[in-house]
């Protein structure tokens, strides 16, 4: 297969399969040799290979648009991503300990409130939090665990190293991607395999399981686990009925499970109804409950917080778990850990400026052609500004929504982030990407080996995200000698 190396990758920026001087790096060497001597036909026929098996397995991702909703393709890319286990046992532990925090500090706002009395975080940005949830004012959730999933956003900087980019705490999505990407990888490329010894992603859904179960209430019964999902037209559904058919869970919907006065969860089924131990809501909070959130909600469950607060139901993640998972909030997590756990952060932040801030806001407003501007709460690479490629109409737009409401923005550097070779239609070239790893944390803490890869399919793009014309990759952590 014919890459033009020399043409299509940047100088200036970290790639994850070349030095600085364009020599493959010594874990890529194996992979870069193997690309260099695969042939066109047969590099050709295996991507038919690979749509084909997308196509059949039905691997597919929602697009919402204005003329309606477009079920797509899993758009994935056959090159992996290749890290050193010595570089990811840093990455993993970092992980931990920033999920060990944010479970702490959502206690503690929802408690005593120390870290706001202390002066470490500030009341004003839990005021004017969206996701803050006045019903769990006073919850101590098992193990004091409120965000039990955790896909937690990483890029690598021109420097090499990772940083945190964003922690997603409501209900983080791609797990299944990470899954089916390492299964068309053994069937499709095996011969690769046999180059690195690769860690395996393949026993997660039984560290999910083992998660969710240990939220049971009733000791010593097998428990009945759902996965409660918004239904086949929300963009993750695929996902959420993957996650039901590995773990053996039942997959359901809000019109599904009932709550009558004893406060206990139950299924509707066939032969009467059957009690629902662990819930794993793939549904805003906003929607979970009719009784206590959003009345017009036709996806969640009447009376399903007051089973959940009543201890006679496992939910994860636990509904106010949002409250970190704010992009302002974002920017107090190295205090938090600190705080919360008497450490230094092991993985940074990017750095932000919080437009709440005055004279951070005056700089944001001074420099908008150079940063990257992002609402507190969306999603899904919306309502971003990326002011390099931003037009001045669009920087003035951004400007008057900032002065609006300065609590629901914050800024970051624009960085450069790495890229890999990616299979596009002028061969293989250059693409930026990220790295979501899943972290779960109940009575245990587990991280996966690597994650999903996400990378952004149009030259020049730093928007990886599936809904904006992104892809992914398989991520490969290799250990020992290679």
């Amino acid at each position: 297969m014919k890459i033009d190396f020399e043409n299509n990758w940047p100088k200036d920026i970290y790639d994850e399969m070349l030095d600085g001087d364009g020599n493959p790096r010594p874990i890529a060497r194996a992979l870069y040799d193997h690309l260099a001597s695969v042939g066109d036909d047969t590099f050709s026929s295996r991507l038919a290979a690979v749509d084909t098996a997308i196509l059949t397995a039905g691997i597919t991702f929602t697009v919402y648009t204005d003329s309606g909703n477009i079920d797509r393709a899993w758009p994935f890319d056959v090159i992996p991503r290749v890290i050193d286990a010595n570089e990811w046992r840093v990455v993993e532990k970092g992980l931990k300990q920033r999920l060990h925090a944010l479970n702490l500090f959502i206690t503690d706002i929802y408690n005593e409130q120390h870290i706001v009395r202390d002066g470490v975080f500030p009341i004003e940005v839990l005021k004017d939090s969206k996701n803050f949830r006045q019903a769990c004012i006073g919850v101590r959730p098992r193990f004091g665990v409120w965000a039990h999933v955790c896909g937690t956003d990483l890029v690598r900087h021109s420097d090499g190293k990772f940083y945190v980019l964003e922690d997603n705490l409501r209900v983080p999505s791609g797990v299944s991607y990470m899954l089916e990407n390492r299964q068309l990888m053994k069937r499709l490329f095996p011969e690769v395999f046999g180059r690195y010894r690769i860690l395996p992603v393949d026993n997660y859904t039984a560290q999910l399981h083992d998660t969710l179960a240990s939220l049971s209430p009733r000791e010593g019964d097998r428990p009945v686990i759902a996965v409660l999902t918004p239904g086949i037209y929300n963009s993750a559904y695929f996902e959420h009925s993957y996650l039901a058919q590995q773990m053996g869970a039942e997959l359901v919907e809000g019109m599904d499970l009932v709550v009558p006065e004893d406060d206990c969860v139950y299924m509707k089924t066939i032969d009467g109804l059957e009690r629902v131990d662990v819930i794993y809501r793939r549904i805003d909070d906003d929607f979970l409950d009719p009784e206590v959130f959003r009345p017009d909600s036709c996806l969640g469950v009447p009376g399903l917080m007051r089973a959940w607060k009543a201890g006679n139901v496992g939910l994860a993640n636990a509904p106010g778990s949002g409250v970190a998972d704010d992009k302002v909030v974002y920017a107090y997590v190295p205090r938090m850990i600190e705080y919360y756990l008497g450490e230094k952060p092991i993985l940074p932040n990017v750095p932000s400026y919080l437009c709440m801030i005055e004279s951070e806001r005056e700089y944001v407003l001074a420099n908008l052609d150079k940063l990257v501007v992002k609402p507190a709460n969306e999603s899904g690479g919306y309502g971003m500004l990326i002011g390099p490629s931003s037009t001045k109409a669009e920087r003035e737009m951004f400007r008057e929504l900032i002065l609006g409401n300065p609590r629901n923005y914050m800024a970051q550097p624009t960085l450069s982030l790495s890229t890999a070779p990616t299979f596009c239609e002028e061969g293989i070239a250059s693409r930026h990407l990220d790295l979501r790893p899943f972290v779960l944390q109940s009575n245990k803490l587990h991280v996966t080996q690597g994650g999903l890869t996400r990378v952004a399919l149009k030259k020049g793009s730093l928007v990886v995200n599936s809904s904006q014309g992104g892809g992914s990759k398989d991520t490969w952590i290799v250990e020992g000698e290679y």
